[in-house]
């Protein structure tokens, strides 16, 4: 499995499908703005949005991009069986094993399938400003009809 691992630790096969699906699905939505010609259609590459969060982590201003931030165990700090928040009971009293780092606003990963807060916000603002969308236009827009 190693060698289907990439330079930023993001797993090769499914990056490559997700690009694979995204080129058709981009495909499809040109097809579309062609068959319905008064339709507003704007196609948003999220696949690409997370991948430049992961790949530009450190540039952006977060660290360990794929670590839990809340978790327990193992390479990511996540055991689908200990999730954040769980405990184990030690001589009769419980202890929690999964707590949350200690600046979740430098981490991307939260608990090891959803994103943190500011992660969200990020790849929102990215959303929102057109920055991966196509037409390459701010949201506020995207209702009205382009000319093609």
């Amino acid at each position: 499995m190693a060698a289907q691992i990439d330079d930023h630790g993001c797993a090769t096969p499914f990056n490559d499908v997700a690009r694979f699906f995204n080129s058709r699905l981009k495909a499809a939505v040109v097809q579309l703005r062609k068959d319905l010609p008064l339709a507003a259609m704007t196609y948003v590459d999220i696949f690409s949005v997370k991948h430049s969060l992961i790949t530009q982590a450190k540039k952006l201003g977060f660290e360990n991009p794929l670590l839990a931030c809340c978790g327990h165990g193992g390479k990511y700090n996540y055991d689908k069986n200990r999730k954040c928040g769980s405990k184990v009971t030690v001589n009769g009293k419980e202890i929690m094993v999964a707590k949350s780092c200690k600046v979740p606003a430098v981490r991307i990963n939260w608990d090891g399938v959803h994103y943190t807060e500011a992660a969200n916000k990020w790849v929102y603002d990215q959303i929102i400003n057109g920055s991966y969308s196509d037409p390459p236009i701010p949201m506020e827009m995207a209702c009205r009809v382009m000319d093609h």
